[in-house]
């Protein structure tokens, strides 16, 4: 009988290797899978290539992980926010690699990766630094440049709730990026508020269907990020 339940988030992550691609949902602190971003820590992958809407908060989840030292690259579309100086420290030292993508960009790029597109055309980036090396093509009379499929070793994502089966049901903008993490990845790791029996879920509402799911592990009551940044939580 097909169960993807896993008893802890550091069972979920142990196999993540040193040098591998991690997607990692979150728009903003929405759907930012905390637990499962705290057990990679504990983990000790390094040189990791992360891809996130952006670097994280504070000193806790993607900031953390950053800030211990374990990623050498981010692709992201937001390097600095609000709470966020860490990320900017270490990149102003030459300590870590940035791949800015526009936000609607990185999600195409995603999702044509979990698709199977190897590449598509965007006049988006044309006339900036970011399009600088690229492929560019006219089309009916405008400029476009080329940008490739991304796809992950692994995903590590929130869900509200989650069958034996791994189908999935997010909350509200939680769902921005994870569903298409979800498929652009080999290994789709998911923290749920909730875990159902197969069924238990209306077929009409779920999002993310099991087959893009490999591993599930409950989190009844997942930490906030805002709420530990704002406490001046550091992890670990």
């Amino acid at each position: 009988m097909i169960n993807k339940l896993m008893a802890t988030p550091a069972q979920t992550v142990a196999d993540i290797f040193d040098g591998a691609t991690v997607m990692i949902g979150g728009f903003g602190e929405s759907g930012s899978p905390i637990e499962l971003i705290h057990a990679l820590i504990d983990h000790g992958a390094k040189n990791l290539t992360v891809i996130n809407n952006n670097t994280g908060s504070g000193h806790v989840g993607l900031a953390a992980l950053i800030e211990n030292g374990q990623v050498g690259k981010m692709i992201c579309s937001f390097p600095r926010t609000a709470n966020s100086t860490v990320f900017p420290d270490l990149y102003r030292a030459g300590k870590i690699e940035l791949e800015l993508v526009p936000q609607g960009t990185l999600a195409e790029r995603i999702r044509a990766g979990g698709a199977g597109i190897p590449a598509f055309y965007t006049a988006t980036s044309v006339g900036t630094p970011l399009a600088d090396g690229k492929k560019h093509e006219v089309f009916d009379g405008r400029e476009y440049v080329q940008e490739l499929g991304l796809k992950a070793d692994f995903a590590l994502i929130k869900s509200l709730q989650a069958d034996r089966l791994g189908n999935l049901r997010y909350n509200k903008t939680a769902r921005n990026f994870a569903p298409i993490m979800a498929m652009a990845a080999n290994c789709t790791i998911v923290q749920s508020q909730e875990y159902l029996e197969a069924g238990a879920i209306d077929p009409e509402i779920v999002v993310t269907p099991g087959i893009f799911v490999d591993r599930i592990v409950t989190v009844k009551q997942p930490a906030q990020e805002s709420k530990l940044v704002a406490a001046g939580v550091s992890y670990p």
